[in-house]
């Protein structure tokens, strides 16, 4: 591309500069011959009328006239100090006098016409060039011929020594034009070589890559845009990548949650049908397999009110606080009975604009999650606040809390901080994961805070509407 730019615009450029200097050149010729021709025309004039009244004059004295024609023609003799000018008279083609001892011009003169008109023409003979004009005298001295003859060889040397020297200041121009296009063309190209670099970088991985942006034109205009596209396929990429990675982790688990209750319930059932003899025996085997049975029904309806959740909108409602707390700690009440854990609430506000299902979810997983924190007299607190104008609800307990390497990962499918406790309580690793789906869905943020043995405060933001 720079090079056929580069190419075609010097080749355009000579072609205008040299069709430029030609005009000149042909147009100072012609302006170099016109002026020649004229001048020789008025001189021409001049003297053939003036040599008219002198031979008038000199006929009416009664004096020969061609015995007079050197006196007479005396006068233009500062013509001859001129030597680009020749003075030649014939009379009926015989030459009667010249102002010069070399007679250049040819033998005879050309046939003139029949009226008073002249003939201008050039001549040229070796190295010298003139313009020759040749005319009668006026009627009755029309056997008279002048012939002006205006040497302009000298003319022609400094037209040509002119356009010579166009020619060369026109090759100096041509080199120095050629020089300095191409060193504007490779500027003016190296951000297109620079976006052709970084373009076959990214796209061999090297997503990071960007152009350097300098200047306030239309190219660094084009460098911005440039990488704020490849800013978004970064951008893109590493969603990808993390989606990807995500779902094999989610695939990951999911095969590590299903294998252990799966083997569980091969096993006790084998053992029905190979070692249990007594009833007792039985019964224990049916509990395991049992509970395995609803381990894998729990993952279950937690992945279907995933895909649920995914698939369809909420539907807000105005919710009163106080309600979606008691409804709550009436579903756990008996759980933290057992435990003698104490939950409390407390209300900054009335209502809230919300799925109320999915809200009581969100909260029985929260509360859930804190009851198997804490331990016997431990305490959960509920809390509905205002934070800068913004609605909130929180849980805080002061159970075994968690350190911030599992905080980070704690919504991810599957994900357990204590794997055996979780199980055993019969938690799928997918309740913290079902309340980041219900919070993106609200359009809130969700956030938890931890410290190892002091608690962990699950906080959620909804936008202020």
């Amino acid at each position: 591309m720079k090079y056929r730019t580069f190419l075609t615009t010097l080749a355009l450029f000579l072609f205008t500069f040299n069709l430029g200097i030609v005009i000149i050149s042909i147009t100072t010729f012609k302006d170099t011959i016109h002026r020649a021709q004229e001048r020789s025309l008025d001189e021409h004039y001049f003297i053939t009328s003036a040599l008219f009244q002198d031979f008038h004059a000199v006929e009416g004295r009664g004096t020969d006239i061609d015995s007079s024609i050197p006196s007479l023609l005396q006068p233009y003799s500062y013509l001859a100090g001129d030597q680009n000018v020749t003075l030649v008279l014939f009379k009926d083609k015989e030459l009667v006098y010249s102002n010069s001892s070399v007679l250049s011009v040819p033998n005879g003169f050309p046939e003139l016409p029949g009226d008073d008109s002249r003939l201008v023409s050039m001549q040229e003979s070796g190295d010298r060039a003139s313009v020759l004009v040749s005319g009668k005298l006026p009627s009755p001295y029309d056997l008279y011929t002048m012939v002006y003859q205006y040497d302009i060889t000298d003319g022609i040397a400094a037209w040509r020594q002119m356009k010579n020297m166009l020619f060369f200041a026109g090759l100096m121009v041509s080199a120095l034009f050629a020089f300095g296009l191409h060193i504007l063309l490779s500027k003016l190209f190296r951000p297109l070589s620079q976006i052709s670099q970084t373009s076959r970088q990214i796209a061999a991985g090297a997503y990071d890559t960007r152009l350097p942006v300098s200047g306030q034109d239309e190219l660094t205009e084009m460098a911005q845009s440039f990488n704020h596209m490849a800013k978004e396929i970064q951008s893109q990429i590493q969603q990808l990548a993390t989606a990807a990675q995500q779902k094999q982790q989610f695939i990951d688990n999911f095969a590590h949650e299903l294998r252990t209750p799966l083997t569980t319930i091969y096993g006790y059932a084998e053992y029905i049908q190979k070692v249990a003899r007594t009833e007792d025996d039985k019964l224990f085997a049916t509990t395991y397999i049992m509970s395995e049975s609803r381990r894998l029904q729990q993952i279950a309806y937690r992945l279907l009110d995933l895909a649920t959740l995914r698939e369809n909108k909420i539907e807000r409602k105005t919710v009163e606080i106080k309600q979606l707390f008691l409804g709550v700690e009436q579903s756990l009440s008996l759980m933290a009975a057992e435990q003698n854990i104490r939950i409390t609430s407390e209300c900054h506000f009335d209502s809230l604009e919300c799925d109320p299902d999915f809200m009581h979810i969100l909260l029985v997983n929260f509360v859930d999650n804190a009851l198997k924190a804490c331990g016997t007299g431990g305490q959960i607190k509920m809390a509905a606040f205002l934070d800068h104008g913004q609605k909130g609800i929180m849980v805080e307990d002061n159970g075994k809390g968690m350190s911030a390497e599992h905080l980070v990962h704690i919504t991810e499918a599957f994900y357990r901080v204590d794997p055996s406790r979780t199980r055993n309580g019969g938690g799928a690793g997918l309740g913290l994961t079902l309340c980041k789906q219900i919070a993106d869905c609200h359009g809130a943020e969700l956030s938890f805070s931890s410290e190892p043995g002091k608690g962990t405060l699950a906080k959620l933001i909804f936008p202020a509407y």
